[in-house]
């Protein structure tokens, strides 16, 4: 068997139980060993050790907690009677960072270890919760918690995405409070484990699957109240950032009002309750009703009174004389329209008489002034056989072939040439 060895620097109790002192032949006894490592035991006296509260359990008015290192995963079960209680501070809770004044006890008749507190006080901010802090300025540094990026739930979700324990309070609330304001509300729901090591990345898992559900409008992760300790799940940082990621809109309901797990500033809402979260997504179908009811009579009294307006404008416009007897205007214009008529008559007709004058002294002046007329009073004109007009005498010489015109008519004839008598009578030159 495993025999007892002593610290290095300790002196055994007269009864302990050496090596070799047993043998399979000749064995200790429980008891006895039992008797040796408390007598050991008892020999270490008090220590004040330094470390945060993971769990605080009352029972009867005694404390039955556990007591964890700063720096490592090293912990240890303490005990603090209710005589001792009452001389430490009452606001003593998990997640606290205490140092505490322990002795350590080792029960023979059951073999456990143990350490009785005989006093405790704060230190500070336990290391989780200051972990928790760092990670709420993080988060709302890198802009997690702001408004703008909440994305605004559906009126009325075709499917609620339910995260929540399995037979839980919770899952009760959201169904039974969601069902009575909207009964025709559907859920798909997810149990996952609220609380301890797997609470994180099973509900990142659950998140990941309703958020792919493209029927899913809105999902609840939801639990009941917890010391800060068994909610520390919805702080997780990897949930946060899955929670920000979603398309889907999420809601956190966890715990009571005063729970306030990181959950709450990074989702879209934060609900005070599981119960607070059913009412704030699906609308009451009672307050709808009474809703279309008031909007239908308001609608109706909105739609008398436009169309009672709109009969008395008719009404007043029908009583105005040009609509009451529309012929009259066209009778006061006709005598208008008439003289207008009359008018422009008279102006057109002096116009074309004064344009016919105008051409008949134009056409007398052409007359005056044209070859014809001059031709019809003995003139004539002689033209070459390639068409040129004969201006001297000298163009056309004895023998050539002339064309000449008069008032009526044209004939050809034989140029004599340029004769003297023609010159001394001051005919024309080319005269024939």
């Amino acid at each position: 068997m495993t025999t007892f060895e002593p610290a290095p620097g300790q002196v055994p109790p007269a009864d302990a139980v050496h090596p070799g002192s047993s043998t399979p032949e000749a064995p200790t006894s429980v008891s006895r060993l039992n008797e040796t490592i408390r007598d050991f035991v008892q020999k270490w006296g008090a220590v004040w050790v330094e470390g945060e509260i993971t769990s605080w359990n009352v029972r009867g008015g005694n404390v039955f907690g556990r007591l964890k290192d700063l720096s490592s995963d090293a912990s240890l079960s303490f005990r603090l009677w209710s005589s001792t209680r009452q001389r430490i501070p009452a606001d003593l809770k998990s997640g606290d960072h205490v140092v505490a004044c322990v002795k350590s006890e080792f029960y023979v008749k059951t073999g456990d270890f143990s350490f009785i507190v005989s006093g405790m006080k704060h230190v500070g901010l336990g290391e989780q919760l200051a972990q928790l802090e760092r990670l709420r300025v993080k988060l709302r540094t890198e802009g997690l918690f702001d408004a703008s990026r909440k994305r605004p739930l559906p009126f009325l979700p075709h499917r609620i995405g339910l995260i929540t324990g399995e037979r839980s309070d919770a899952e009760k609330d959201v169904h039974r409070n969601a069902e009575l304001r909207w009964p025709a509300v559907s859920f798909r729901t997810v149990h996952v484990a609220v609380q301890g090591e797997r609470c994180a990345p099973e509900t990142i898992a659950a998140l990941q699957t309703l958020d792919a559900d493209p029927d899913v409008d809105v999902i609840v992760i939801a639990r009941g109240g917890g010391d800060p300790q068994t909610l520390l799940g919805f702080s997780d940082e990897k949930l946060l950032r899955a929670v920000a990621a979603a398309s889907t809109p999420v809601v956190s309901a966890i715990g009571h009002e005063n729970d306030h797990p990181l959950l709450d500033d990074v989702a879209d809402l934060r609900a005070s309750t599981p119960t607070d979260a059913a009412k704030r997504i699906v609308p009451d179908v009672a307050e709808q009703r009474a809703l279309v009811r008031q909007l239908r009579s308001r609608a109706g009294s909105r739609l008398t009174q436009r169309v009672g307006h709109d009969i008395a404008q008719l009404q007043q416009l029908r009583s105005r004389p040009v609509l009451r007897d529309p012929e009259t205007m066209l009778t006061t214009r006709a005598q208008e329209v008439w003289f207008h008529a009359s008018r422009g008559r008279d102006i057109v007709d002096r116009r074309v008489d004064a344009a016919m004058r105008t051409t008949a002294e134009l056409r007398a002046s052409l007359r005056a002034l044209s070859p014809a007329a001059t031709l019809s009073r003995g003139y004539a004109i002689a033209h070459l056989a390639d068409g040129v007009i004969v201006r001297d005498a000298a163009q056309a010489p004895a023998g050539a072939g002339v064309t000449v015109t008069v008032g009526r008519g044209s004939f050809t004839a034989e140029s004599q040439g340029e004769t003297a008598e023609s010159a001394a009578a001051g005919l024309p030159e080319g005269a024939i």
